[in-house]
């Protein structure tokens, strides 16, 4: 890439590792879109899939023991089904017809909660719905697999569970840690990697563990109303992204 792309990599990566770590996913969606006007979506791809998996075990580390298990019984088996429907898809379904829907579910329900935002999180965590949970997994394993772009889902569904801020990053990581090591064996299959991806992710690498202490230290600074008022916005803006990508596209 240009000198100006790996710069626009390297702040996308801080993000996404900011974003992992202390928002729940809310902007983990933007290294590809932005490394896709330097190299093919494919390649950006298998580039950023390897730090996302690097990002994932250092955030284990600091979640551990704190996220809700009930969800990720239900969210985690629906997933792997569209990771498994992503792969028969990529290369064959329109990248932009999957970014609309999306954009457009995401722009939504960030919308529906600012509504609500008497009730937004913080109150107490309500009962989730094992069709939504199954709805939002499968979303974000599919288009997880089409783009990383899995957050906007699973934020739906979390946010709709108003769980205390900590329970909510921690869900969000487990579930990303276990759906980043799920698409690795169907990458291989496809052979997204090759050697120049793998060089690039490596020199990426060491963005990684300053972009997630940024986003402990963040969240250790944000209360709770504040947080899901944030969480929100991203999740409305990461659809307006995809919004602009479908039509652009």
């Amino acid at each position: 890439m240009e000198l100006s792309g790996w710069i626009v990599t390297a702040l996308a990566i801080l993000l996404t590792g900011i974003s992992k770590a202390g928002l729940g996913g809310a902007l983990g969606g933007l290294a590809v879109p932005f490394m896709s006007m330097w190299i093919s979506p494919r390649d950006a791809v298998a580039v950023v899939l390897p730090i996302l998996i690097v990002m994932d075990m250092v955030g284990l580390r600091a979640w551990r023991g704190k996220a809700d298990w009930t969800d990720l019984r239900m969210l985690i088996p629906a997933a792997l089904l569209g990771i498994g429907l992503g792969t028969l898809a990529f290369g064959v379904l329109s990248d932009r017809m999957v970014k609309l829907v999306l954009g457009l579910i995401a722009i939504g329900f960030a919308a529906d909660r600012l509504l609500r935002s008497g009730r937004a999180g913080g109150a107490g965590a309500v009962p989730g719905s094992r069709t939504f949970a199954w709805l939002c997994g499968a979303g974000a394993g599919f288009t997880s697999t089409l783009a990383h772009a899995g957050g906007p889902p699973i934020m739906a569904y979390l946010l709709s569970r108003r769980l205390p801020k900590e329970t909510f990053v921690a869900t969000s990581v487990f579930f990303f840690t276990v759906i980043n090591l799920a698409k690795l064996p169907f990458y291989l299959a496809i052979d997204l990697f090759t050697r120049d991806t793998l060089i690039m992710s490596a020199m990426l690498l060491p963005l990684v563990p300053v972009g997630v202490w940024l986003g402990l230290r963040l969240l250790r600074r944000i209360p709770e109303r504040p947080f899901y008022l944030f969480a929100t916005l991203a999740l409305g803006l990461s659809g307006l992204k995809l919004l602009w990508d479908g039509l652009a596209g």
